[in-house]
């Protein structure tokens, strides 16, 4: 069984400002004349996971994490109901990632993140191949307006009574609608006990979904601080009820891009909340892309998941692209 690296620090760290009064925090370790990779956190809205790091050799890595606009350590923080996302959209997070790559000096790097951030992912390297050497996705979304609508409506039918609990904590007039949107009323709420509760409902609701997850990390979503929470759950409000500001499909339309690019998508069995069918339909359009279906993973993971994760990131540290 492979075992992450060691813990290590970075050998250095900043912030980028990206325009629109945002700076996004930005970190590299390992080797700095390594070959490149970009960590691209979930959520949207979760902040990179300074944990990534060790998935990495650190003598053939230079890896490069970032946090979104909005949350982690970059500024200003979502979690102030002051701060308007107005600037914060997939187009928005593109150019940031580009800045980023430019500031740091990188001709092309590996793409790796999982769940939101393999939206993210997908749509960078559709707009921008050439800067793409592989990528290594975890948990395949597309955040199509049919996977939106499966997690926070449709595996309602297999969670009826923490569906019921998620819909009926908003507002009666409500509830027979877009929840995702109704959602995103409250958490920009003026009464900040309404924003509060709206959030810790979301998370329920979220938790709820991964709680069968046992190999994972159940209750992983409302683990965090309260401003962790806030910024993540008013992100992800944010972008799910504008569907990521994409064209219905426009992710695996546009997927003959990616021609070229090497890539494994590892997407577990077991997740309810991304049903396997996403990273299907992916792989299928994708000649250049493996799937790995884990059998005992949900959307958070197992020691089976984290030792796909480690072979295919050893693989592509290996390719002289």
């Amino acid at each position: 069984m492979a075992q992450p690296f060691p813990p290590i620090e970075p050998y250095a760290h900043g912030l980028l400002d990206v325009g629109d009064g945002n700076q996004i925090y930005w970190e590299t370790s390992g080797n700095p004349g390594g070959k490149a990779v970009l960590c691209v956190h979930g959520g949207p809205g979760s902040g990179g996971r300074r944990g990534s790091r060790k998935m990495f050799d650190p003598k053939v890595f230079r890896i490069v994490l970032f946090d979104q606009r909005g949350c982690g350590e970059s500024r200003p923080h979502a979690s102030d109901p002051s701060v308007s996302l107005d600037h914060n959209t997939t187009d928005h997070l593109i150019a940031d990632m580009e800045r980023l790559r430019e500031h740091l000096g990188i001709e092309r790097w590996l793409l790796y993140g999982g769940s939101w951030g393999s939206t993210l992912i997908l749509a960078y390297a559709e707009r921008c191949p050439e800067r793409v050497s592989e990528v290594v996705i975890v948990g395949v979304t597309m955040t199509r307006p049919e996977e939106t609508d499966w997690l926070y409506h449709g595996v309602g039918r297999l969670l009826p009574g923490p569906w019921e609990t998620f819909r009926d904590a908003l507002p009666e007039a409500d509830r027979s609608g877009n929840l995702v949107a109704a959602y995103n009323q409250l958490l920009n709420s003026s009464d900040e006990a309404v924003r509060v509760k709206a959030a810790r409902d979301w998370c329920a609701w979220e938790d709820a979904v991964i709680a069968h997850e046992v190999l994972g990390h159940p209750g992983a979503y409302s683990d965090k601080t309260d401003n962790a929470l806030m910024a993540f759950v008013r992100i992800c409000a944010h972008y799910f009820a504008n569907d990521a500001w994409l064209e219905d499909g426009q992710l695996l339309r546009d997927a003959h891009r990616l021609a070229g690019i090497p890539a494994v998508l590892i997407h577990g069995r077991l997740d309810l909340g991304s049903p396997l069918k996403t990273a299907w339909e992916l792989s299928k359009a994708w000649p250049d892309a493996e799937l790995k279906v884990i059998d005992d993973s949900g959307h958070t993971g197992s020691p089976a998941m984290q030792d796909a994760i480690l072979e295919a990131i050893a693989r592509f540290g290996k390719s002289e692209r």
